[in-house]
Parts: C-alpha cells; sequence; structure tokens
C-alpha cells in the first residue's frame, strides 16, 4: 500500500506527466459550455481532505466522484475499472514516466468522452486512464474517488469556488458577478495551467517574487522549489515524504516561510513544503512551486482562465494560524465500508515512532472515540490540534489490542 500524505502535490505531478506525455495527441478545443441558455450553474461540492470533489456521469454511467484540480493538464481516471464501465470504444495505450523513483507504467488515452455534468456540456473531453491505480484516492478520501478534473473544466468558463457553501458557479466570464470588496490578481495559463506571481519572505529576511501554480489539488498551503540551492533551508525544518509520484516517491523537508503575498492579502507563518531536486524531473514547465488549496480555502476565488484574472475575498480564516501534523503518522482508510484506519507510515524521531506505532497498525479509537465514528478530517484534527496534547489510542498490533499515549509535538 503507498503511503498517503497530506499534500496532494503528488496527484497532480500524474497529471501533469499524463499531459506531457501525450499532449501532441490532442487539440486544444477540449471544453464545457453552459447548456441552452443559461447563464450560470451551481454545482455542489464535498471538501474531503482538502479535496474539492463532485460528481458527474461518463458516457451515461455514473454518478463518479472527480476531484476538481486546477493543476491537472488532462483529465486522469484513476479507478482502472471505469475503462470497462463507460465504455470506451477507442483508446491507445501510452507510457508514463513519473516524478519520483522507479519505473515508467501504462495508461490508456481514450477518444472523446460524454462527461455530464448537470447544466454543463462538454466538447471532445478526452482522458487518461490509469491502468493501475498507483494513489489509492480512495482510500486517502476513505470514499470512492475515480478521477480528477482540470484544465478542460476551467477553460471556456468562469468558476466561483465558495468553500462557505460548499458550491462550484459556472458561468461566461461577460456574465461574472464579481465581488464588491475583492482583488484581482493577474493569471497566466501555461502549459493548461495557471500561475500567479507572489512576493515570498523567507525567515532570514531574504523577499523573493515566486512564480506559482495556482493549485487547488494540492493539500498543502505552499510547496518552493530550487530554495534550498539558492538560500538553504529556514533554521527549523523536519525532513518529510512529501508525496509520490507516479513512479515512487519525492522527499524534501517541511518548514516555514514569514509571509506570502497574494495581491494585497499578506498571510503569515505559512507551513511550506520544499521538495529535492524537483527540476529534473520536468520538461517543459519553469516555476517556482505551487500555491496550495489549505491557503486558497481560506478565501472566496474567482477563476477566470479566458481573460486570465483570479479574483480573490478574503474568508472569516483567513489570518488563522497554520498547523503541520504533531503526531508523525500518516494513514489511509480500508475495508468495504472505508471504516479502517491503517497506518501507513511513521516518520522516525516523531512522537508516533518514540511510543512504538508502525507501519500496518491499525487505530481502533482516539481518546475512547472508534475511528469509524470519526472522518479521516476530524483524526487529521486531532493530531494537529494543541502541541504537548496526549492522546489515547487503542492500536491493533500483531493480532492484539494495545493502549497506547502518544504526546503531540510541533516540530516546525
Amino acid at each position: 500500500m503507498t503511503s498517503f500524505f497530506h499534500s496532494l502535490k503528488r496527484f497532480r505531478v500524474a497529471a501533469i506527466l499524463v499531459f506531457l506525455c501525450s499532449c501532441t495527441l490532442f487539440a486544444d478545443a477540449q471544453y464545457f459550455d453552459l447548456q441552452g441558455s443559461r447563464k450560470r450553474v451551481t454545482i455542489p461540492f464535498r471538501v474531503i481532505r482538502d479535496m474539492i470533489i463532485i460528481k458527474l456521469n461518463i458516457n451515461g454511467k455514473g454518478p463518479f466522484n472527480f476531484i476538481v484540480d486546477t493543476g491537472v493538464g488532462l483529465m486522469l481516471i484513476t479507478d482502472p475499472k471505469l475503462v470497462d464501465s463507460i465504455n470506451v470504444s477507442n483508446k491507445r495505450t501510452i507510457k508514463i514516466a513519473g516524478f519520483g523513483q522507479g519505473e515508467a507504467f501504462e495508461a490508456y488515452i481514450t477518444s472523446p468522452l460524454n462527461v455530464d455534468i448537470p447544466g454543463l456540456v462538454s466538447y471532445d473531453v478526452a482522458a487518461a486512464i490509469l491502468k493501475t491505480d498507483h494513489f489509492g484516492l480512495s482510500n486517502f478520501a476513505g470514499i470512492p474517488i475515480h478521477g480528477l478534473l482540470g484544465y478542460e473544466f476551467f477553460n471556456n468558463l468562469a468558476v466561483k469556488v465558495d468553500f462557505s457553501d460548499s458550491t462550484l458557479t459556472v458561468s461566461k466570464p461577460k456574465d461574472v458577478r464579481f465581488f464588491k470588496r475583492g482583488n484581482k490578481v493577474p493569471l497566466v495559463i501555461e502549459n493548461r495551467k495557471p500561475y500567479i506571481y507572489s512576493k515570498v519572505t523567507f525567515p532570514n529576511g531574504v523577499k523573493a517574487n515566486e512564480k506559482l501554480i495556482l493549485d487547488l489539488g494540492a493539500g498543502h498551503p505552499l510547496s518552493l522549489e530550487n530554495i534550498i540551492d539558492k538560500q538553504g533551508l529556514p533554521k527549523k525544518f523536519i525532513a518529510a515524504n512529501l508525496g509520490v509520484g507516479l513512479t515512487g516517491p519525492i522527499y524534501g523537508f517541511i518548514s516555514r516561510v514569514s509571509e506570502v503575498d497574494i495581491g494585497k492579502f499578506k498571510i503569515k507563518n505559512v507551513v511550506t513544503s520544499f521538495p529535492v531536486d524537483s527540476n529534473k524531473y520536468r520538461q517543459t514547465e519553469t516555476r517556482d512551486g505551487n500555491l496550495g488549496i489549505a491557503i486558497l480555502k481560506r478565501f472566496t476565488l474567482i477563476i477566470d482562465y479566458p481573460d486570465s484574472a483570479l479574483y480573490l475575498k478574503p474568508g472569516p480564516n483567513l489570518n488563522m494560524p497554520f498547523e503541520h501534523d504533531m503526531s508523525g503518522l500518516e494513514y489511509y482508510r480500508t475495508g468495504d465500508d472505508y471504516d479502517h484506519v491503517i497506518i501507513s507510515r511513521v516518520e522516525p524521531g516523531s512522537p508516533a515512532d518514540e511510543v512504538g506505532l508502525e507501519k500496518d497498525d491499525e487505530i481502533m479509537s482516539i481518546n475512547f472515540k472508534p475511528v469509524a465514528k470519526l472522518s479521516l478530517e476530524e483524526i487529521d484534527a486531532i493530531f494537529k490540534s494543541q502541541d504537548d496534547r496526549s492522546l489515547l489510542l487503542v492500536i491493533f498490533h500483531d493480532k492484539k489490542y494495545d493502549n497506547v499515549i502518544i504526546t503531540l509535538k510541533r516540530r516546525i
């Protein structure tokens, strides 16, 4: 079982590389439009572990759960079983080389699909279908996840993302209802991905203007590349496994930066990922990192690809402090009803490591509450809740139950 991480960078890398391998196979005219004479359509979504999830049908089958992700350059189906259930009549196989350590593997490229989102019509939207599920998105989310939807959803329409009521409002750019007290930020679209420029202030006082992917599918607040070579790491950091690319783990560090400026907004003391050697996997992109949903969800957003603009309206939690996991545990759900929580990795030297927790241990309860009655978001929140907080875990290990007291520690 692949390790699961709170950063969804690993899933984005998959889609980027699928696109890089297959971009010559498609014309740019893959898009969604409003059905009939509608001016706008509202689509409900769920946020699960910092993933925006909507329901859609494909070729008359479904509904399927898809992650909406601005970092994806080509629609990606991660559940291999869909290749039969959606009746794909014409497909070809491609090899995918990944961001990570390991061998390349294969995916299907489909002919255009009928992707049905209520109120919208799809035009010539094709997809890549992984032959093997390398990511376990369903286990990470605790519900079935079938794929990721990106550039095609955004390239023809303006999309308002409102986290306060969990809705996407889709309209033609000319019909957008702009915020009265919002801020407009220029957006640059390159290789099917949106970029903004943001000033970042590091703990040593150095300031840099960074080119960042606007990345709704990345669970972290901020990821910065090449910083280690340029100026080293901040003084306080932890080594981390930042995620999994198509062919293996992505290593790096987690620390903080002093400030991130997005338009007129200044966001303080931001938890930041620093991947190692990311450049050697990239073929065509020039960027400094990506801005993830842990920052973006603090705003209401209007993402307008056609007019190259991002509009931001601050939410009530804009200035809430950022916290990182204080346990050292990574875990996922499994079982027919996703009611078992299994440890997939224990960070060396972390509180979980110090009390002897191990990979493949099952967490049964936390402070006497069965994990089957807790969402993964609730479990995540407990493990980043308070420095020096002690928790009683019931663990199933080696065919017996153990009571374990773990004391959380803020490590960055």
